[in-house]
This record gives structure tokens, sequence and C-alpha cells, in this order.
């Protein structure tokens, strides 16, 4: 069809975020009819969408949005590439969620993703357009839920990486701020050994000992040497025990009982935790700066 008109190619192409030339083609097979355009695309963005779902996303944000000063949601939205993760509408996306997380988040991903945006879209439905413009697998993978509502809460963010999120007992902004670094820079899994699972302690145990048993010693030996490793284990992991990251002569416990306070619980967030993908290290990047 000979009058597609420039005008009519950016008309679609603002109103679907789509290339110039998919717009083009859209229009001459609707015979320039821009609904049915818009229609047939949305069709196609979600066939293609379907396909990049199943791709691995690794990369992505970290996002925190707060309420009235208790209340928090941590989320982490996954894609491709660190070049997406960069992009404007990506970003427009994670923080639309985060807004959305506070209204309409009750703890079920799947409920959420099927819930209505004020546009009368569904989340999974902007999820796939946003699939189709960017040309990747985009994920919301997980959401914390956070009140802290007779405690003091405070909060870190290294980047678009890392969040973390601590509830202190009492008001203490320069020391929430302080072990929400620490528990950036050393990852601890635990606040202390009650909160260690035995399946974990188990697991590391049964390392220990065959490492042990390569040693031949005597079966006493060996249990004393089993049981010295798995004391350092859980001095390392758990934030109480953890030596602070400021000042290696003492320990969190210390710096706690110094400003007479105690931490409650902790959340800590890390882009595609658990997911396989390059090396790097955001720990080393918290250390850096908190030497500076």
């Amino acid at each position: 069809m000979s009058n597609i008109t420039a005008k009519m190619v950016k008309e679609l192409r603002d109103r679907t975020g789509a290339g110039m030339m998919e717009c083009k083609k859209a229009l001459i097979e609707s015979e320039g009819n821009m609904d049915n355009a818009i229609e047939a695309m949305r069709k196609a963005g979600q066939a293609r969408a379907d396909k990049k779902s199943t791709r691995i996303a690794a990369e992505g944000v970290i996002n925190l949005s707060t309420k009235d000063k208790n209340i928090a949601n941590i989320v982490e939205i996954n894609c491709e590439t660190d070049f997406v993760a960069k992009d404007d509408n990506f970003l427009e996306f994670v923080n639309l969620i985060s807004k959305l997380s506070l209204e309409s988040y009750d703890g079920n991903l799947e409920n959420f993703n099927k819930s209505k945006h004020s546009t009368g879209k569904t989340v999974e439905e902007i999820r796939l357009e946003l699939i189709s413009k960017v040309g990747e697998n985009v994920k919301i993978r997980r959401i914390i839920s956070i009140n802290a509502k007779g405690a003091h809460m405070g909060h870190y963010m290294h980047g678009s990486k890392i969040c973390v999120v601590v509830i202190l007992e009492k008001e203490n902004n320069e020391l929430a701020k302080d072990i929400c670094m620490h528990i950036a820079a050393m990852k601890p899994i635990a606040l202390n050994s009650d909160d260690i699972s035995k399946e974990n302690i188990d697991k590391e145990r049964e390392i220990y000992e065959a490492q042990a048993q390569e040693s031949g010693k005597p079966e006493n030996i060996i249990k004393k040497m089993v049981d010295g490793k798995i004391n350092k284990y859980i001095s390392e992991v758990t934030l109480v025990n953890q030596q602070f990251v400021k000042d290696n002569e003492i320990t969190i416990k210390n710096l706690l009982e110094k400003h007479d306070n105690n931490i409650l619980s902790f959340h800590r967030m890390e882009v595609g935790e658990g997911i396989e993908k390059k090396d790097e290290n955001f720990a080393d990047e918290v250390m850096a700066q908190i030497k500076k």
C-alpha cells in the first residue's frame, strides 16, 4: 500500500515502541489501519516474548521502595545482559513494579503477576510488552516485603546490584548504615547460630569430615578437628559473630553492645544470586568503598 506516510509510522512507533521498519510493515499489512496494526504487532510480540521467556536472565537490577519509614519492598528484576539493565524502558518497568509491589504484593508472585495496573493491563502483560521492546527475556524474580513497625529500619544500596535492609531495636541511622554496608560486603547467611539450619550445618560437617579422614588421624582427633571447623564456620557466616569491616578488633556483637542496640532482622539481596552467570564480585566493590 503506497499511502503509508512517515507520520503514520511515527505514530505507531510512539504507541508501540517498536522499530521503524516493523511499524511500516505492520501498517502495510493492515492497509493503514492503526488499531489492526497494533493488534497484529501485539500478537507477534507475544509469540516472540514466549520464546524469549525460556532464556536465562541473570543480569538486571535490585530496587528498593519504601513507605512511611517502616515499610519496604526489595525487588529483583532480571534480564539477559547488563546493556538492557541500563535501558530506560527496562528501568521504567523496574520502577513501576517496585511501586505496584507496595500497593498490591501479597507475598505470592503469581498473584502479583496477574494483578492489574491502572491502564487495565496486568503486570504479566506489561512484562511481555517490555520483552518485545528490549529483545531479551525479562523476569520478576523475587520480592521481599519488610515491616519494621515499632523498630528502626536502615538500608543501603550498592549501585543497583546489592540491597541491604537491617531492622534495629532502637533508632540509630549511622549504626544502621554501617551494619548494612558490612552485610553487603561480608554476606552473612544468618543473624546468629540459632538461625542456621540443621541441614546447612550437617552439610558443612559432612564436607569437613571427608577432608579430615584424609589426614589419617585417630577418630577422636578428627572429631575435634571437625568441631573446630564448624565453630569457625559459624563465626564466619553469622552476622553478630563476624568481625566488623571498619574495625577488625571488634565483632558486630561488640559494636551493638557499644551502642546499646540489637539487630532484630536483616535482608540482603544481590542480582543473580543462585543463577549461573559470569563472575562479578560486588562484595569486593563494597569493601573498597568502605575503605575509602
